[in-house]
């Protein structure tokens, strides 16, 4: 898990293969946890990147660009 931030698309393939060890039940307790937290994280990247998609997607329609 590198500290630079992720595109949309690399961090959903993140999510998907953490979902996918988690149903397959290959992480045990301490791992789950930092899976869960890195997920987390992850969700909230891609949802700030689709609201500033949405702005910037907004503002080119009313001709603010």
């Amino acid at each position: 898990m590198t500290k630079e931030k992720p595109s949309y698309s690399e961090a959903i393939a993140e999510i998907e293969e953490i979902l996918v060890k988690i149903e397959q039940g290959d992480l045990d307790v301490d791992e789950l946890t930092k899976s869960v937290k890195r997920v987390t994280i992850l969700l909230n990247l891609c949802k700030n990147k689709l609201r500033k998609t949405e702005d910037e997607i907004g503002k080119i329609l009313d001709g603010e660009d």
